[in-house]
């Protein structure tokens, strides 16, 4: 059984992190956020110490070890911002790493974390579950034993915020990197996974609540369109009454992963405790494009 603390514990994505932790057989012996109403943890780590600093989180850590039960596992679901920061803080403290996307904002981070992790032994894994999400695997596949080596992809990813998103860390670019990079993130990474490695970005539009573009990759054209409004959800989503619509069409053909997403963590989780988690390296090519895509903007 590892021992793991978790940074960002009221975070949206945390609870799967939280369930990821107990589905895997693990213990979550400490939380922190600033936001102090948690009752979420009574559903699956009742006893877990919480803290609203960093300060008393690093007091707990520098106590367990010197009881004989260190933290192995941090896991990061704080704003992006300050993934940086929480990457350092763990490494520094001898644990390894579990970090939502995006890794960090800027790719020109990512050398300092490569020098944290050589001088702790310890590793920093990132969390890209769509790169096990069966179709998405499928599909990988298709490519691969594809006779073609060229294909035509639409991406269109629209999932519709209130008024609040904008008024949080997420609408304010300098802390989340934009809608390409807090929305964009994992359909990029996914993209550059399966057909290969940038070779040119051009951008349409690209606002606060909208950004399109094209991409050229070793093995596809990509046509890309991220939204956060509701007035651009097609018909087809209204209709059933979602907020989100997903789709990839690849050479006209759709490639339909709109379910599937719900055990994706615990999945991610068990390939990082066997040592065949995504590190920095993996993170690389999606973080330089959407620095690429910022620029140009």
């Amino acid at each position: 059984m590892k021992r793991f603390a978790l940074i960002g514990a009221a975070g949206f994505v945390a609870e799967r992190h939280i369930r990821a932790i107990k589905e895997t057989g693990n213990e979550l012996v400490c939380a922190m956020d600033t936001f102090d109403v948690m009752g979420r943890m009574d559903s699956y780590f009742p006893d877990a110490e919480f803290f609203t600093s960093e300060k008393e989180l690093v007091q707990f850590l520098q106590q367990s070890k010197a009881k004989g039960e260190p933290v192995d596992y941090i896991s990061i679901c704080s704003p992006n911002y300050i993934h940086i920061k929480h990457i350092e803080l763990a490494l520094k403290n001898g644990c390894d790493v579990i970090c939502e996307k995006p890794l960090v904002i800027d790719s020109k981070d990512l050398e300092k974390i490569k020098e944290w992790e050589a001088d702790s032994g310890k590793r920093v894994n990132n969390v890209l579950q769509l790169r096990y999400h069966p179709t998405i695997l499928k599909l990988k596949k298709d490519i691969e034993q594809s006779d073609k080596d060229f294909f035509d992809i639409d991406l269109k990813y629209i999932t519709s915020r209130g008024k609040w998103y904008f008024k949080s860390w997420k609408g304010d670019v300098e802390k989340s990197g934009g809608i390409a990079t807090n929305i964009g993130i994992h359909f990029f990474d996914m993209l550059t996974w399966i057909f290969g490695k940038v070779q040119k970005s051009n951008v349409s539009v690209y606002e606060a609540t909208i950004a399109s573009g094209e991409l050229i990759l070793e093995k596809a054209k990509v046509n890309w369109f991220l939204s956060l409004d509701a007035n651009d959800l097609p018909e087809v989503a209204t209709k059933a009454g979602k907020r989100t619509y997903r789709s990839i069409e690849v050479d006209g053909k759709e490639v339909e992963f709109s379910e599937g997403f719900t055990d994706l963590h615990t999945v991610t989780y068990q390939k990082i405790l066997t040592g065949n988690g995504f590190g920095v390296e993996d993170a690389r090519e999606s973080l330089d494009l959407i620095a690429l895509i910022r620029s140009i903007r």
